[in-house]
């Protein structure tokens, strides 16, 4: 395997609230090489998005280490090397708010150049308008005009172009799609794929829709209520998923027509509600709603275990092809 730009090693962060300590993430481990596109998808509460703001640098971790290319970033984001925020860099997923609405797209443009002294200032326009027309949008028409003026599709791709102004090795999708129109979406997704094969670029995509990732994902990780489910190579994944939890998720995803009905995993029954992250049951933290829990699993909190090759599982009661 190639060395890794990003590792994430036992990484926990609590928010303390007044109904308890939440752990929104607690002990999770990745390893992303470069150019990996991995798809975080869970549902909303589940810490994919904290994940991503402790990476960023958002957040500084309670316990655990991030390493990128090798060097420690745990530290919060004013803390960091200038060299690792430029080759860092995170899209939020509502570019509306993302957006400074009182800068034109030419000023919004500038502040990472200027901040990472990327090329001179004569030479800043020209990156401004390369950027722009790297993510397809015309620059002498959409330069000097202000977010309010354009639809989210175009501020989006302009909050794109903003994360690859410092030429960055890695971007943080978080959720870049899900405030868009569907007509909009899959011009994103097909932008995306591009520049990521253009620019080599490694992608942490975070989201809910399951189904995108099976396009877009070289692997695919689902979390649960701050902890990894099930992490495999994707072709993998949606073939062969073992976690009840993902074959839950695999199962409700809708499709159109009979044939795509026939991929989908036996349908797995969800009982019960999400639990509260303020009170999180012992054992394993998905036995309440799993249908296919055992006496074990309220008592014993699994641990991840590679059951191939690159595809690892947090379940109890998986039993492998030789019946181990």
């Amino acid at each position: 395997m190639p060395e890794s730009i990003l590792s994430v090693e036992n990484l926990t962060k609590c928010f303390p609230t007044k109904q308890g300590l939440v752990r929104a993430i607690d002990g999770i481990s990745f390893v992303m090489a470069p150019g990996d596109t991995l798809g975080l998808v869970g549902e909303s509460g589940s810490g994919k998005t904290t994940t991503a703001q402790c990476i960023v640098g958002m957040y500084p971790p309670t316990s655990g280490d991030i390493l990128f290319k090798g060097e420690t970033i745990g530290a919060a984001f004013n803390r960091r090397p200038k060299h690792v925020k430029g080759d860092l860099r995170i899209v939020f997923q509502d570019p509306g708010s993302s957006l400074n609405p009182k800068r034109t797209i030419k000023q919004i443009l500038s502040v990472p150049l200027a901040v990472h002294r990327v090329g001179t200032s004569r030479d800043r326009l020209a990156r401004m308008k390369a950027l722009l027309e790297m993510v397809e949008l015309p620059a002498d028409e959409y330069l000097y005009k202000y977010p309010q003026a354009i639809g989210g599709g175009e501020k989006q791709m302009v909050a794109l172009a903003r994360a690859l102004a410092t030429n960055p090795s890695l971007v943080l999708l978080d959720e870049p799609t899900s405030a868009l129109d569907v007509s909009v979406q899959a011009k994103i997704i097909n932008l995306l794929i591009r520049l990521r094969r253009e620019l080599n670029l490694t992608y942490l995509f975070i989201t809910h829709d399951l189904s995108l990732m099976r396009n877009v994902a070289s692997r695919v990780a689902i979390m649960y209520l701050g902890k990894l489910c099930e992490i495999a190579p994707t072709v993998e994944f949606f073939e062969h998923p073992v976690h009840p939890y993902t074959k839950m998720l695999l199962s409700s995803i809708p499709v159109v027509s009979d044939e795509e009905e026939a991929l989908k995993p036996h349908k797995a029954i969800s009982k019960g509600e999400i639990p509260s992250p303020v009170n999180i049951p012992p054992g394993c933290s998905f036995h309440s709603r799993c249908s296919e829990r055992g006496d074990s699993c309220a008592e014993l909190d699994p641990e991840m275990r590679e059951i191939a090759p690159g595809h690892v599982v947090r379940c109890n009661h998986w039993c492998g092809p030789e019946g181990e």
